[in-house]
């Protein structure tokens, strides 16, 4: 007699979301089980990865193995979106406007929305936005950013509780889609879908942005919440999580001190270059288990090794 796996039945489904326009657009989600789990449903859209790009030179605040590879277009954000394209294969871009941050250059959201749309038309794969989760600030960037690339279903992040209506209103005019951003809370993330259901922003319009830690530094807790997201949703009939996930998650692997620290401080952890790619691409797939469907990275070589992980898993 054959012996047969039991298998778990799932009442509900990850919504389909699409992102960008044209013939390289993006579409997650459509699982109908656990993240790979395809021997128990289907997965018809594998995780994506979108390569982290700054609106200013981040020499300052970016470790030298990360900065190595962008140095010679840092400080244009339309030639560094179009090298990683070009060099690297991006499937998407994330355009993070760091120099509106109101404790640094504290940029204009007018100057914001110019590159956004200067990114936005030199490119042919779909962009992602995000501001530097200042509330007021991201408000008012974010609303203008949704004005100039109308028509380029952009990807506006982080909408938080606090700027939702705003950003959501500007995101439903121009049509374009939201990165919902909770912290790390289950029930918080789906009365954030909610509150935008009831503006009027569809669920093909929404991201779940969990906030995401680093390997060693909350990696674990918010692991445990995408999971917990991800049951509620697949097992629990619950609508409002049957979104797609979104993890910032380079920033995070690249500002913890195993990252930063040099060979010269440092011999001890091994080489830096190696260290901080590494937990950069195991952060990736670990979030990948949990449920993740975008990925915003940074470093080529940790993409590398995670596309060829997903290419693995949903062969």
């Amino acid at each position: 007699m054959a012996f047969e796996i039991p298998k778990l039945k799932y009442s509900g489904a990850i919504k389909p979301v699409t992102i960008g326009s044209g013939g390289k657009a993006i579409t997650l989600g459509g699982e109908t089980a656990y993240p790979f789990y395809l021997f128990e449903g289907a997965m018809p859209n594998k995780p994506r990865i979108a390569m982290e790009v700054w609106d200013m030179d981040p020499v300052a605040e970016w470790p030298a193995p990360v900065y190595e590879p962008f140095k010679d277009v840092a400080k244009d954000p339309v030639a560094w979106a179009k090298k990683c394209i070009s060099d690297f294969g991006a499937e998407a871009i994330a355009l993070v406007l760091k120099s509106t941050d109101p404790n640094g250059d504290n940029a204009s959201a007018e100057a914001a929305a110019a590159t956004a749309k200067k990114v936005a038309e030199a490119i042919d794969v779909p962009l992602i936005v995000y501001g530097t989760s200042a509330m007021d600030k991201d408000a008012e960037v974010l609303a203008a950013v949704a004005e100039s690339c109308q028509g380029k279903n952009i990807v506006l992040g982080p909408l938080q509780d606090k700027n939702y209506k705003k950003i959501g209103a500007q995101a439903l005019a121009y049509g374009h889609t939201v990165a919902a951003n909770s912290p790390i809370d289950v029930n918080l993330a789906k009365q954030l879908n909610i509150l935008l259901g009831n503006l009027g922003v569809p669920d093909s319009k929404i991201l779940v942005d969990p906030t995401t830690g680093g390997l060693g530094y909350g990696m674990e807790y918010c692991y445990s919440v995408m999971e917990r997201d991800r049951m509620a949703a697949l097992t629990q009939d619950d609508d409002k999580l049957m979104l797609p996930i979104i993890n910032y998650m380079g920033q995070e692997v690249w500002k913890v001190k195993e990252c930063r620290l040099t060979n010269a401080e440092a011999p001890e952890l091994g080489d830096q270059a190696q260290r901080g790619i590494l937990m950069e691409a195991v952060t990736a797939a670990s979030l990948l288990l949990a449920g993740s469907d975008l990925l915003i990275m940074r470093h080529p070589t940790a993409i590398k090794m995670v596309k060829s992980l997903i290419e693995e898993l949903t062969a």
